[in-house]
Order: structure tokens, then C-alpha cells, then sequence
């Protein structure tokens, strides 16, 4: 049985999957939702519904996990766009050409932490295990983001990225309603002095918001909010930003490489509706 759940977000099932939703989309011209590991054909330490190629699973069960996961989101596998991650500040925007890019392996997948779409119909997907899963969507201007934020993306500032590649297709920032998915919680979110390094220049006089000492040379890091502050900077209200502060890991429906490698990958996937 999954945790019960904050006010922020739900869980709900879709073409037979138990996924994550969260409300502030409800109503809205947008379909977004995060995978569990409910619903999949993996089994062992991927059991069921990993989603990662490159995680040592077998790569038709994977596809066929990928495949369920898209039909959740109301779409053939072939019309969705899956990133290549590679932990940086990156953003492709991506529309009807890109379809079926990264669905059935790496060759042809966009190399970045952040898709961006103004193209109805085109589902985009990154996939996660500890790190934080964002969904950006400006409702006047019809502008979806997804992003990829480890700790390196955080510090990058990759979802400030995104929402200056969705202002260059005509969003507003003040517009943007953002949804943040599950992560590891920085009760277990250990980081040594090289991290932290990083955190300080990111954050300045406001660490101590994100960045808490743990022991001599260990500190934890709060994604979830290092990542509302990197939105909040990058102009979208605070009112506008809901949080599913659910971890990752045993226990929960949600993959931790941390805790669990080796382990499969979930997703967020969105698409406008």
C-alpha cells in the first residue's frame, strides 16, 4: 500500500498504473503525472515498473514498462521524448520532429536535464531516482516544461533554465505553475564538503535555507528547497509551486539509488492536453 500522501499531491490510477498527480494541474490544459513501481513487468531489484535502460534490466521489459507508462499519460510510446541526462543546466525544446527520440534507447535522445515543449500532443519524460522530477507548465501560453535537478542540476540552476528557454516561446514566469515530485528527503540527503562548496556559491546568504550541518564534514541538503528557491529566483510565485514531499527508497513506491543501487528508475512524464 502506498503512504498516504500531503494535500499536494495524490495518487490516482491511470490505464492500470498507480501514478503520482498533483492538483494545481487539475483543470488545466496539461497532463503530468509520476511514475511508482506499480504496474510493470521487471523483476527483482527493478521489480515492476522500471523505466531505465541503462540500469542493467532486461531492455524489452524496460520498453514494454516505457510503453505502459506513456499510455498512463493517454500516448503511444512513439509520440513521447525521453532525455539523455547528463546532470548539467541543458534545456532542448522539442516538438512534433522529436517524437519517439530516446524511447527505445539512447541513440537520437536530447542530451540535457530539461525538455520544453509548445506542442500539444508530445510527451516528454525524465526519469529519476533520489533526484528531483519538476513539471513546469505557463497555462496562457501553452509552455510545458519537464526537469531532471540532482544536485548538480540544482546548483546549475537547471530549472531556472527552463523557464528562461519557456520565456523565449512566449511564457511568463509570474504564469508558471510548477509541481515538485518525490526525492530523497534531506533527513537522509548526506553530502560531504565538496557538495556543500557547491551549495554555498549557489546559494549565497540564503543557504542555511537548504543546507544544514550533520557532523564534522557532512552537512544535508534539501532539494525540495533549494529547487522552490531556484523558481521563486527565477520569477514563479511561491503561491504558484506545489511540493510532493514523499521520499524515495524502501518503503516507499519510489526507486533510491542511494539506498537501493542497483534499482530502477521512475518518470515524470507531462504533456499539454
Amino acid at each position: 500500500m502506498s503512504p498516504t500522501l500531503p494535500a499536494t499531491a495524490t495518487y490516482r490510477r491511470r490505464a492500470g498504473l498507480e501514478v503520482l498527480a498533483w492538483p494545481a494541474f487539475d483543470g488545466l490544459a496539461v497532463d503530468a503525472l509520476v511514475t511508482t513501481r506499480d504496474g510493470g513487468v521487471s523483476s527483482g531489484p527493478y521489480a515492476s515498473l522500471n523505466l531505465g535502460l541503462h540500469v542493467g534490466d532486461d531492455r524489452d521489459r524496460v520498453i514494454e514498462n516505457r510503453r505502459r507508462a506513456a499510455a498512463a499519460l493517454g500516448l503511444d510510446l512513439g509520440r513521447c521524448v525521453f532525455a539523455h541526462q547528463t546532470h548539467g543546466r541543458e534545456v532542448v525544446v522539442v516538438g512534433t520532429a522529436d517524437r519517439g527520440r530516446g524511447t527505445t534507447g539512447p541513440e537520437g535522445a536530447p542530451a540535457c536535464d530539461a525538455l520544453v515543449t509548445a506542442t500539444p500532443g508530445v510527451g516528454l519524460a525524465i526519469m529519476v531516482a533520489d533526484c528531483v522530477p519538476l513539471v513546469l507548465f505557463e497555462p496562457r501560453a501553452g509552455v510545458l516544461a519537464v526537469v531532471h535537478a540532482g544536485w548538480k542540476g540544482t546548483v546549475a540552476r537547471v530549472a531556472e533554465a527552463a523557464v528562461e528557454a519557456m520565456t523565449v516561446l512566449g511564457a511568463v514566469p509570474a504564469a508558471v505553475v510548477a509541481a515538485i515530485g518525490p526525492a530523497v528527503e534531506a533527513a537522509r540527503y548526506q553530502v560531504g564538503a565538496e557538495v556543500a562548496e557547491a551549495v554555498r556559491g549557489a546559494f549565497g546568504a540564503g543557504v542555511d535555507e537548504v543546507l544544514a550541518p550533520d557532523g564534522p564534514d557532512h552537512w544535508r541538503f534539501d532539494l525540495w528547497a533549494a529547487n522552490r528557491r531556484v523558481l521563486v529566483e527565477a520569477g514563479v510565485p511561491a503561491t504558484q509551486i506545489e511540493v510532493a514531499p514523499v521520499g524515495t527508497g524502501p518503503g516507499t513506491p519510489f526507486f533510491s539509488d542511494r539506498a537501493e543501487r542497483p534499482c530502477g528508475r521512475f518518470a515524470a512524464l507531462a504533456r499539454l492536453a
